[in-house]
């Protein structure tokens, strides 16, 4: 061991989403907290690509400011989406390049794990449970599952829901499994469950499969409410999404276990980015960053139709052109911002920080040509399927 081995400090930094909804970012934080006792020997922290403080920077200063100089990042995502792939790499990228003496490790997202799948069977066995309890027993042979998934414009983490439900579904011996989902793909929630109220099963149970609440859970829920107030015939049971379960917490130890292994490999066969995916060809080489950097920090407490730090969604009647209305970024809502930026596109596909053994290094550095104008949209490339006749915009009910 070399004397630079010796003065090495780790640190561990887990990287959220962040929410306009206080309840969504306190159960972050708590996860977070949770796996303190499990690194006693490191520098544990945390912070929010949107919508919420802390941010990642703050995050990763204060890490810093422990002594760490090697930075082990873990996303807090349940799929590699653009956020895991684009957004949270960029920022890990830029702080590194302005900060001598550190090294950033990113890890995999939480992904397909015999984990997260044991976390999903134990949310829906304790609503099934409960459904007993309440209004009488109903065969799993006469219950059919409804994964929700938050939906994406990649096709694979698409795909994950469905793997995921199918696992679910065999392993548990349901009726019959479904999947929709809460934006941007389809079929949204609404169509899903009344496509699945036709056919014919006793039951069905409603699985959000989210890390944590906030609006689109609660929207799911009231989809679920409404559909079933449609089939007063059919039993709907609205089951509990991830939080911070204990397979959950585990399966983030073992992301962590992962980087310092060097076995970190994020799956990238399918990656839009990377090969021509049916559909998605264009997208291929196209240079990535994150387009949250505007809205970093901002939190409830910026928003005045935001009740008791908890989003309304009222912004969006009120100012449906404003930042306001980027809740749920990429997920569908309304995407106009404020302030406008064109993106000139040219996507290397490799992270500058280590992704260990990866089969292609994602450098998802960015030149960009912003041309700033008073009306700053941003351009994302435009989904396939926009128009299809059961998604993909945003489930749009009043919560």
């Amino acid at each position: 061991m070399t004397s630079s081995d010796k003065q090495e400090k780790l640190g561990l930094m887990i990287c959220g989403h962040g929410s306009r909804n206080k309840e969504a970012v306190d159960q972050f934080a708590k996860l977070a907290e949770r796996l303190r006792p499990r690194f006693p020997d490191w520098p544990v922290d945390y912070g929010y690509l949107e919508f919420a403080n802390p941010v990642l920077s703050r995050g990763l200063d204060n890490l810093v400011a422990q002594g760490c100089t090697r930075i082990l990042a873990v996303p807090g995502m349940l799929f590699a989406a653009g956020h895991a792939k684009n957004d949270i790499p960029s920022v890990l990228n830029a702080y590194q390049a302005k900060t001598p003496g550190i090294t950033i490790e990113y890890g995999r997202e939480l992904g397909l794990d015999l984990k997260m799948i044991k976390a999903a069977g134990a949310r829906i066995r304790e609503a099934m449970d409960a459904a007993d309890a309440e209004q009488g027993e109903v065969a799993i042979t006469d219950t059919l599952l409804m994964v929700v998934g938050r939906g994406a414009s990649d096709p694979d983490a698409n795909s994950n829901v469905n793997k995921l439900m199918r696992m679910l579904w065999e392993g548990m011996g349901f009726g019959w499994g479904e999947v929709c989902y809460s934006g941007v793909t389809f079929p949204l929630v609404e169509p899903g469950l009344e496509h699945a109220a036709k056919l014919g099963y006793k039951r069905i149970i409603v699985f959000p499969y989210f890390l944590f609440t906030g609006i689109l859970v609660r929207r799911i829920y009231n989809f679920t409410d409404e559909v079933a107030a449609r089939h007063p015939d059919i039993q709907f049971a609205k089951a509990g999404y991830l939080n911070d379960q204990d397979y959950v917490i585990e399966t983030f130890e073992d992301r962590v276990a992962e980087i310092l292994e060097g076995t970190n490999n994020m799956n990238c066969q399918m990656c839009k980015y990377r090969a021509q995916v049916l559909g998605f060809e264009a997208e291929v080489g196209l240079r990535q960053e994150s387009h949250h950097h505007h809205v970093e920090g901002v939190d409830t407490k910026d928003c005045e139709y935001c009740e008791d730090n908890k989003c309304t969604n009222e912004c969006l009647k009120h100012h449906p052109s404003s930042e306001h209305s980027h809740h749920d970024h990429g997920h569908g809502q309304v995407h106009s911002h404020g302030h406008g930026h064109d993106h000139g596109h040219s996507h290397d596909h490799d992270h500058d920080h280590h992704h260990h053994d990866h089969e292609h290094d994602h450098h998802h550095g960015h030149d960009h040509g912003h041309s700033h104008g008073d009306g700053h949209d941003h351009h994302h490339h435009p989904y396939p399927q926009a128009d299809h006749p059961l998604g993909p915009k945003s489930m749009y009910k009043k919560d």
